[in-house]
């Protein structure tokens, strides 16, 4: 018997992050990209989706009836009833990005490739601005503002992003330690975490062995959590105290990082406000000029 079709793409999309754990593997892959690109499916064709999730097309439609529709139609048919009316900096560039290939057999040129990735760049921050969670962001605010450690763990393409929000926070008065793991040193780094810490995790699919593990570690330790990452059904966001989700354009299969680094500077900017800091007072103690 077919489960009750979902009247908006916002109850299909609570509906999948419920049903997640009981789904196969397969399904999960389809989950996790429907609710990372929301916005795409109702441009995107069926082999599209299969490609991006590495399965088969008719797992795609089995997926599309596990949820109650007769089809991936039906189901595309939800989500552009609900976002044709929005802005689409993704779709349209998604567009583009097929335009391009299409008509540069000979190759791009090295501008056009820059442009390219200029577009991918602003599409992803058009996008956090789109769909930014107030409440969510308040909450990671709040949790910043009262803890009194703060650790934050990023890896590979992540680690810049760590580093950086690392070097904001250091402009304030808390305490800052950038889970860097040196040598291999994860669980060393976060022996000293305690219960009115916070553990900033910032992940992104498939999503760090190594940050999966210090978010285990600080929740063993009854700390607070806040992780950046691009799905609700990320491994990490199970274990957060809160989550702030961005999805960053990518230009021919390389992501973008200047969407989730203009969230940890609104982020800084928002503690620093609410600590009532004052930007010359920071550099002044700090000893930093720019």
């Amino acid at each position: 018997m077919l489960n009750p079709t979902p009247a908006s793409a916002d109850e299909l999309l609570q509906r999948i992050q419920a049903d997640y754990d009981a789904l196969p593997r397969q399904l999960k892959r389809i989950a996790t990209y429907l609710t990372q690109q929301s916005e795409r499916i109702m441009v995107e064709r069926i082999s599209d989706i299969a490609r991006e999730c590495e399965v088969h097309p008719s797992a795609i439609v089995r997926f599309c009836q596990r949820l109650g529709f007769s089809g991936f139609s039906q189901m595309q048919a939800l989500f552009r009833e609900a976002y044709t009316h929005k802005a689409t900096p993704v779709q349209n560039y998604q567009q583009r990005i097929r335009n391009l290939i299409a008509e540069q057999h000979g190759g791009a040129s090295p501008a056009v490739l820059a442009r390219d990735c200029i577009e991918a760049t602003r599409s992803g921050i058009e996008r956090l601005g789109l769909e930014l969670d107030d409440a969510a962001f308040t909450q990671a605010v709040d949790l910043l503002v009262e803890a009194e450690n703060i650790y934050v763990v990023g890896v590979r393409r992540s680690f810049a992003v760590a580093d950086y929000l690392v070097y904001n926070l250091q402009h304030t008065t808390k305490r800052i330690h950038l889970i860097h793991g040196l040598g291999g040193g994860y669980r060393e780094q976060m022996r000293s975490v305690r219960a009115n810490d916070l553990v900033i995790a910032i992940s992104f699919s498939p999503y760090g062995k190594e940050t999966q593990q210090c978010l285990r570690i600080a929740q063993h330790q009854q700390a607070h959590s806040l992780v950046i990452t691009d799905s609700p059904l990320s491994p990490v966001a199970k274990r957060a105290s809160a989550v702030l989700l961005v999805n960053e354009g990518a230009s021919f299969a390389f992501r973008s990082l200047a969407a989730t680094l203009c969230l940890c500077q609104a982020l800084f900017i928002a503690v620093a406000y609410r600590l009532e800091l004052k930007v010359d007072e920071m550099q002044e103690q700090m000893g930093f000029d720019d």
